[in-house]
C-alpha cells in the first residue's frame, strides 16, 4: 500500500528529506566559508604594502558580502519549499490526531 499525499508520514518523510538536503548545503555553505578565510590569511601573508593588503582584504569581504546575499536567498527558499509542503497537506484536510 503506498503513502497517500496528504498522510502525516508521507509529510513527515518530504520534510526529512528538505531538512537533509539544507543540511548538506548548509556543510558545503561553512567549508566554504572555511576556505575563503583560509586563503585572505595566505594571500595576506603575501602582500608587501598596506594598499596591497587592504585591496586584498576589500575583494575577500565583496565575496563574503555575496556568499551571505546567496545564503539569504537559499535560506528563503528553503523556508518557503518546508511552507508549502505543510500548507498543501493542511489545506487538503489533514487534522491533528485527536481532532474528529
Amino acid at each position: 500500500m503506498s503513502a497517500r499525499p496528504n498522510d502525516p508520514t508521507n509529510l513527515q518523510k518530504e520534510l526529512f528529506e528538505v531538512y537533509e538536503q539544507a543540511s548538506r548545503a548548509w556543510l558545503d555553505r561553512v567549508k566554504s566559508e572555511m576556505a575563503l578565510w583560509s586563503e585572505l590569511s595566505t594571500k595576506l601573508s603575501a602582500t608587501r604594502s598596506v594598499p596591497e593588503a587592504l585591496g586584498v582584504y576589500q575583494k575577500c569581504v565583496a565575496q563574503r558580502m555575496q556568499m551571505a546575499a546567496e545564503d539569504g536567498r537559499k535560506l528563503f527558499d528553503e523556508c518557503q519549499n518546508i511552507t508549502q509542503k505543510i500548507t498543501r497537506v493542511m489545506s487538503n484536510g489533514w487534522s491533528s490526531p485527536g481532532s474528529t
